[in-house]
C-alpha cells in the first residue's frame, strides 16, 4: 500500500497500474483493498482502463458498492448496474437507457428478479415514457411469461403497449396481445390499429371480431381497398361472422358479385339465418336465390334455407302459394309470420302446413278469413282447439260458425269430420247453433241426411232448446228412434235449481260494507298477533282506500310480507293511482309505474318509466296517452320505439288516424327512417301516408326508397288517392308495365310523359297496348305519331296498324313511319306508300288544270287550305284573284290570313286598295307591317331614281368636255397593242378590243329588259383591227347575242346589283366566254366579206359596258 501511495504522490497512474496489476494478479481475499485502490485510481483519471479491467473481471475481491458508485459517477453505467445490488440505486442508474446498449439492458433485466425488474420499469417509463418506451417493450415482449400479462399490462397500460410494439414493427407481438388479453380498450385499440395503417391487417381482424366491430372492420376493409383481408377474416379467422360482414357490405354498396362469391367461399360455416336476417334488413334477400336454389338442389333440408327461399317467392309471387303446399322442410311459423303482413291466405297455407293451430286462428280473425278457418277446423278435428273457437269469450264466434255451417261441412265427405265438429258444439252448450249445424247436414240432401244418430241429435237439441221446431223435424225426419225421443221429450219437464254461494269473514263483509277505517283498525290488530301475507296485503289496501298515502309509505319502507304487486294492481284497477304509483315504485315495476303516471298526467315521468322497462306494450300504452293528450314530443319519443316493431305498426297507425293527427304520424315516420332497425312496413306506411295527407311528398319518397316499400301495397293506395304519375312510377318498378302504360292512357295530362311512355311501351307483354297507344297518339299526340311509331315497330304488327290508318283515313300522317318500315317489304305497307304517291302525283296535275281560273281557289277555300290559296293566287299574276281573296278572308274574319296573303300576293296588290280596305274594317295593325314594306320600297325607288339622275347628268357633261373622236377611240397608231410584230407580213394583232354602245336607247335600260326577258338581243358594236400595211382601222357590226349568253350577263348583274362601268384599257375589266367570242367574229365577218381574214379574235376579248 506504500508503493502505492508513492505512485500516486507522483501522479504516476499508469506505472501504478502495471505495477497492480502483476502484483495482484493471483486475485487473493486479502488483496482487496488493493483491488479496490486500483479501480479508484483509474476511475478517477481513466475510466477507459477501468472499464477494461473490469471487463476481463480480473478482480472479484474488491468494495463492489463503491466501485458502483464510481463507474456511475464515471459514466459506466452499465458497470455500476453490474456492481448495484440495492434496487435504489438500480432504479437511479437504469432510467438512462440511452446510454446503455439496448442488447445488453434487456438481458441484464433477465438477472433481476420479478419484483425488481417491474419497479425498474414502472422508474424507466416514469422518467422519460417517450425515450425508454421502445426498450420497455422489448423487455416485456421478452420476458411477458416471468413478468406476467396481468402485471405488464396494469405497468405499461395495454393499449400504449400496443401502439408501441406496432411503432416498433413487431405485428406478432401485437397479435398476441389483441388475441390473448382483455385488458385493454377495444374501442381505443380498434380506433389506433385502423390510423396505423399497418401492412397485415390481422391485428384489427382479432380485435373486431374479439369485441363485435365486425360492422366497423368491414367498412374500413372495403373502403381502403382492402377486399383480401375481408375474405382471409371470413374464411380463416371467424367464418361463423359472415352474415355481419355481408351486411356491412351491402351498406357500402359493394358489388353483388363480390358478394355471392364470398358467400359461395365460406359455404356451410356459418348460421343461415343470421345471414338471412342481415340480408332481409337491407330488403336485399333476393340476393340470396341463386345461393339458396343451388343449397337445395344439394339436398340442404335446412328450415333457414328453406324459409329464405321462401320469403323470396313469396316477395316475387313466383308461384308461393305451390311452394309452400310442396315444401318439406321450411318452419311454419316463421314463414306464416312474414306472410301476414304481405298476403294472409299465403300465411294460412304455411300455418295449416305445420297445424299452427293459434298462429293460423289469429291471421284469420284478424283478416276475416273466416272460410279458411272452417275448413282447417273441421279437416283439424282437434276438440280443444275446437272449444277455444267455440268459447263464449271469442268475438269472432259468430261469424266463424256461418262459415262451418255454410261451407265447411257442405264440402267434407268424411263422416269423422262431422262427428268431431258435433261433438264440439255439443261440448260448447251450443244447441241453437247445433241446430244450424244439423239442419245443414240433416236436411239439405247431404250424403248424411239419412244418419240415424245425427237425426236423433238434432231432435233432441231442438227439445232442450227450441222446442217449437221438434214437431216440425218429427214429421219431415224419418230414420231416428222414435220412442227413446218420446221418453226423453216426457221427462224433459224437470227444473234445476241454482246454488249460490257467500262470504263470511272479516274482510269480505268490510268490502262491502265500504268500512275501510274500521278494517285498518282490525288489521292493525290483527297484525299485531299475526304477521301473515294476507293480512298485511289488505291492510296495504285499506291505507289506499282510506288515502292514507304516507301511512301506506311508510308501511312498504319496512319489513313486511305483503304481496305488494297484486295489491299495486288492484289499486290500479279502482283507479287509486296515487297508491298504485307508491306501489309499484317498491317493487320496481316500472311498465304499470309507467301506465300509472299515465293517469296521473305526468307523461315525462311515464316516458323515462317506459325506458326502464322496455317494454313495447308500455311504449304503446305511454304513445297512445301521450297522443289522447296532445304531448306529441312525447308521443314521437315512444313511437321510436314500437314502429321498429312490425307487428305494432298498424296499430299505432291506426290510432293516430282515428284521431285526426295526420302531421304528427307522419313526421314520427319520418323520423323513424333514419332509425337503425327500419323496416319495410314504415316506409310502405308512410307512403301511404303520404298519398293520402302529402301527395306532393310521396314522388320525392318513392324515388329515394321504392326498394324497401311494399310496392302492391302502395300501389293500391296510389290508385285510390288518384296520384296516376306515382302509380306509373311503382308500376314501373315492379315490372307491371301493361298496368304502368294503361294507366299512363287513361290518366295523360297527369301521367303521361313521352320519354317515359315510350321506353315502357317496349316492355309491356300485351301486344294489344300497342294499338290502344296507337289510338291514344291520334287523340292527344298527333304530331308524335310517328316517333312513338319507329319505337313499335319492332314488335308490331304493320299489316294491321296499315289497314287501322286506312280505317281512320290517317295514312298521310304516318307517312315517315311507312318510309322507315319499307325495308320489310310487307305488302300492306307498299300498297299504302304506292297509293300516297299516286295521290301526290295528281295535285300538281289539278292545280295546272285550273290554273289562271277561280275554280282552284274556290276550290281550297272549300277545303279551308287557304295557304294553298294564297300561293295559287300569287301565281295566277291576277290582280283581281287576289283583291277577291282578301275580300274573302275579311268576309269570314280571318285577319291572319289576311295579313299573311299581304306578303304572298305583294307585287299584285296596290297599296291605297290595302289601306282603305284595312280602314274600313278596323285591322290597321294587321296591315301595317306590308304598309311599312310598302313604304320602304317606295323611299329606295326614288333615292336611286334620284342617283340615277344625278349619275346621267355628270357623264353628260363629261360627254360635251371630250371630242368624239377620243370617245370613240380606245388606241391610236401609237398604241398599237402588244401583239402586232412589224416586219411580218399579213400578221395580225393576237387580240382587238370591242365597245359595245347604244343606238337610240340607254344600253342600261336596253339590257335590263334583255335580261329580264331572258331573250335575243342584238348589239350595235365596232372593232378596231392593226395590220401591218395600214393603220388601225375601224369596223362596224352589230352583234346577236342568244338567250343563253343573256343569261350569264343576267347573273353577272343580279350578283353585282348593276352594270358595271368599266372604263378604257388599263382598268379593271370583265372577260368574256368563248361563245360570245366567236359570235362577234362572226358577226364581223358577216359585217365584212371583203377582208374576212385580216381579222383575229382570242379569247382575250374584252367588253366594256357603259
Amino acid at each position: 500500500m506504500q508503493i502505492v501511495d508513492i505512485f500516486m504522490e507522483q501522479n504516476m497512474v499508469q506505472q501504478c497500474t502495471a505495477f497492480l496489476l502483476d502484483a495482484l494478479k493471483n486475485n487473493r481475499p486479502a488483496e482487496g483493498p488493493l483491488q479496490t485502490r486500483l479501480l479508484e485510481m483509474n476511475l478517477m483519471s481513466a475510466p477507459q482502463v477501468a472499464d477494461a479491467i473490469l471487463g476481463n473481471q480480473m478482480f472479484t475481491h474488491y468494495d463492489r458498492a463503491h466501485i458502483a458508485q464510481l463507474c456511475e459517477k464515471a459514466g459506466l453505467l452499465q458497470r455500476a448496474l453490474e456492481h448495484y445490488t440495492d434496487l435504489y440505486d438500480i432504479k437511479r442508474a437504469v432510467v438512462h437507457t440511452h446510454l446503455l446498449n439496448p442488447e445488453w439492458l434487456v438481458g441484464y433485466f433477465g438477472t433481476l428478479s420479478v419484483e425488481d425488474s417491474l419497479e425498474c420499469l414502472k422508474a424507466m417509463l416514469t422518467a422519460n415514457i417517450r425515450q425508454n418506451l421502445q426498450i420497455c417493450v422489448q423487455i416485456a415482449t421478452k420476458y411477458h411469461e416471468q413478468l406476467t400479462t396481468k402485471a405488464l399490462i396494469d405497468l405499461l397500460n395495454l393499449s400504449r403497449y400496443i401502439q408501441a410494439a406496432c411503432k416498433t414493427g413487431q405485428i406478432k407481438e401485437v397479435e398476441r396481445i389483441c388475441r390473448e388479453s382483455n385488458c385493454y380498450n377495444p374501442e381505443r385499440v380498434k380506433n389506433f390499429l385502423k390510423e396505423a395503417k399497418l401492412t397485415d391487417q390481422l391485428p384489427l381482424i382479432i380485435v373486431c371480431d374479439r369485441f363485435d366491430f365486425v360492422h366497423d372492420l368491414v367498412l374500413y376493409l372495403y373502403r381502403n381497398s382492402l377486399q383480401k383481408y375481408i375474405e382471409i377474416y371470413v374464411q380463416k379467422v371467424n367464418p361463423s361472422r359472415l352474415p355481419v360482414v355481408i351486411g356491412g357490405l351491402l351498406d357500402v354498396d359493394c358489388s353483388e358479385d363480390i358478394i355471392k362469391n364470398l358467400i359461395l367461399v365460406v359455404r356451410g360455416q356459418f348460421s343461415t339465418d343470421e345471414l338471412v336476417e342481415e340480408v332481409e334488413k337491407r330488403n336485399r334477400l333476393k340476393l340470396l336465390l341463386p345461393w339458396l336454389e343451388s343449397r337445395v338442389h344439394e339436398g340442404c333440408v335446412e328450415p333457414a334455407t328453406h324459409n329464405a327461399l321462401a320469403k323470396i317467392y313469396i316477395d316475387s309471387n313466383n308461384n308461393p302459394e305451390r311452394f309452400l303446399k310442396e315444401n318439406q322442410f321450411y318452419d311454419s311459423r316463421v314463414v306464416g309470420k312474414y306472410c301476414e303482413k304481405r298476403d294472409p291466405h299465403l300465411a294460412c297455407v304455411a300455418y295449416e302446413r305445420g297445424q299452427c293451430d293459434r298462429e293460423l286462428i289469429n291471421v284469420c280473425n284478424e283478416n276475416s278469413l273466416f272460410k279458411s278457418e272452417a275448413r282447417y277446423l273441421v279437416r283439424r278435428r282437434d276438440p280443444e282447439l275446437w272449444a277455444e273457437v267455440l268459447n263464449e269469450s271469442n268475438p269472432y264466434k259468430r261469424p266463424l260458425i256461418d262459415q262451418v255451417v255454410q261451407t265447411a261441412l257442405s264440402e267434407t265427405q268424411d263422416p269423422e269430420d262431422i262427428s268431431v265438429t258435433v261433438k264440439a258444439f255439443m261440448t260448447a252448450d251450443l244447441p241453437n247453433e247445433l241446430i244450424e249445424l244439423l239442419e245443414k247436414i240433416v236436411l239439405d240432401n247431404s250424403v248424411f241426411s239419412d244418419h240415424r244418430n245425427l237425426q236423433n241429435l238434432l231432435i233432441l237439441t231442438a227439445i232442450k232448446a227450441d222446442r217449437t221446431r221438434v214437431m216440425e223435424y218429427i214429421n219431415r225426419l224419418d230414420n231416428y228412434d222414435a220412442p227413446d225421443i218420446a221418453n226423453i221429450a216426457i221427462n224433459n219437464q224437470l227444473n234445476t235449481a241454482d246454488d249460490p254461494s257467500a262470504y263470511m269473514d272479516v274482510v269480505e263483509t268490510a268490502h262491502k260494507t265500504e268500512s275501510w277505517e274500521d278494517l285498518v283498525r282490525y288489521l292493525q290488530m290483527a297484525r299485531k298477533k299475526a304477521r301473515e301475507s294476507y293480512i298485511e296485503s289488505e291492510l296495504i289496501y285499506a291505507y289506499a282506500r282510506t288515502n292514507r298515502l304516507a301511512d301506506l309509505e311508510e308501511f312498504i319502507s319496512g319489513p313486511n310480507h305483503a304481496d305488494i304487486q297484486k295489491i299495486g294492481d288492484r289499486c290500479f284497477d279502482d283507479g287509486m293511482y296515487e297508491a298504485a304509483k307508491l306501489l309499484y315504485n317498491n317493487v320496481s315495476n316500472f311498465a304499470r309505474l309507467a301506465i300509472t303516471l299515465v293517469h296521473l298526467k305526468e307523461f315525462q315521468g311515464a316516458v323515462d318509466g317506459a325506458r326502464k322497462a322496455n317494454s313495447t306494450r308500455t311504449w304503446k300504452e305511454v304513445c297512445f296517452a301521450c297522443v289522447d293528450s296532445e304531448e306529441f314530443r312525447l308521443a314521437q319519443m315512444c313511437g321510436l320505439h314500437i314502429v321498429v316493431h312490425a307487428d305494432e305498426l298498424e296499430d299505432l297507425i291506426n290510432y293516430y288516424q282515428d284521431r285526426g293527427y295526420f302531421e304528427e304520424l307522419i313526421n314520427l315516420l319520418e323520423a323513424a327512417l333514419g332509425l337503425e332497425r327500419a323496416h319495410m312496413g314504415m316506409f310502405t306506411e308512410l307512403a301511404i301516408l303520404y298519398s293520402k295527407y302529402k301527395p306532393a311528398k310521396m314522388r320525392e319518397h318513392l324515388e329515394l326508397f321504392w326498394s324497401r316499400v311494399n310496392i302492391p301495397k302502395v300501389l293500391r293506395a296510389a290508385e285510390q288517392a288518384h296520384l296516376w304519375a306515382e302509380l306509373v312510377f311503382l308500376y314501373d318498378k315492379y315490372e307491371e308495365y301493361d298496368n304502368a302504360v294503361i294507366a299512363m292512357m287513361n290518366h295523360p295530362s297527369e301521367a303521361w310523359r313521352e320519354g317515359h311512355f315510350k321506353d315502357i311501351i317496349t316492355k309491356v307483354a300485351n301486344i294489344e297496348l300497342y294499338y290502344k297507344a296507337i289510338q291514344f297518339y291520334l287523340d292527344y299526340k298527333p304530331l308524335l305519331l310517328n316517333d312513338v311509331l319507329l319505337v313499335l315497330a319492332p314488335r308490331m304488327d304493320h299489316t294491321r296498324s296499315v289497314n287501322f290508318f286506312t280505317k281512320v283515313n290517317h295514312l298521310q300522317l304516318v307517312k315517315p313511319y311507312l318510309r322507315s318500315v319499307q325495308s320489310l317489304n310487307n305488302k300492306a305497307i307498299n300498297e299504302a306508300l304506292n297509293n300516297l304517291v299516286q295521290k301526290n302525283c295528281c295535285l300538281p296535275l289539278q292545280r295546272q288544270t285550273t290554273a289562271g281560273s277561280n275554280l282552284w281557289n274556290s276550290a281550297r277555300k272549300k277545303d279551308r287550305l287557304f295557304k294553298d290559296a294564297m300561293e295559287y293566287a300569287a301565281e295566277s299574276k291576277n290582280a283581281e284573284v287576289a283583291e277577291e281573296l282578301l275580300a274573302w278572308f275579311l268576309e269570314k274574319g280571318s285577319h291572319d290570313c289576311f295579313a299573311a296573303c299581304l306578303f304572298q300576293c305583294y307585287d299584285l296588290l296596290h297599296p291605297d286598295v290595302i289601306l282603305e280596305l284595312a280602314w274600313r274594317h278596323n285591322i290597321m295593325d294587321f296591315a301595317m307591317p306590308y304598309l311599312i314594306q310598302v313604304t320602304r320600297e317606295y323611299i329606295s325607288k326614288v333615292d336611286k331614281l334620284e342617283e340615277s339622275e344625278s349619275q346621267r347628268l355628270e357623264e353628260k357633261t363629261k360627254q360635251h368636255s371630250i371630242t368624239e373622236p377620243q370617245l370613240m377611240l380606245t388606241a391610236g397608231p401609237g398604241m398599237i397593242g402588244p401583239g402586232y410584230t412589224p416586219g411580218y407580213p399579213n400578221a395580225y394583232a393576237p387580240a382587238c378590243h370591242i365597245k359595245v354602245i347604244a343606238c337610240s336607247v340607254e344600253l342600261t335600260s336596253l339590257v335590263k329588259m334583255a335580261l329580264n326577258m331572258q331573250q335575243q338581243i342584238t348589239i350595235a358594236a365596232w372593232a378596231m383591227t392593226y395590220a401591218n400595211d395600214r393603220g388601225a382601222a375601224r369596223r362596224e357590226f352589230n352583234v346577236a347575242l342568244q338567250p343563253s349568253t343573256v343569261g350569264k350577263w343576267r347573273k353577272r348583274l343580279l350578283e353585282t346589283g348593276r352594270m358595271q362601268k368599266i372604263k378604257p384599257p388599263g382598268m379593271p375589266r370583265i372577260s368574256m366566254d368563248v361563245e360570245t367570242t366567236k359570235r362577234i367574229v362572226e358577226a364581223f365577218n358577216a359585217s365584212h366579206k371583203n377582208e374576212p381574214a385580216k381579222l383575229h379574235v382570242s379569247s382575250d376579248l374584252f367588253v366594256l359596258l357603259l
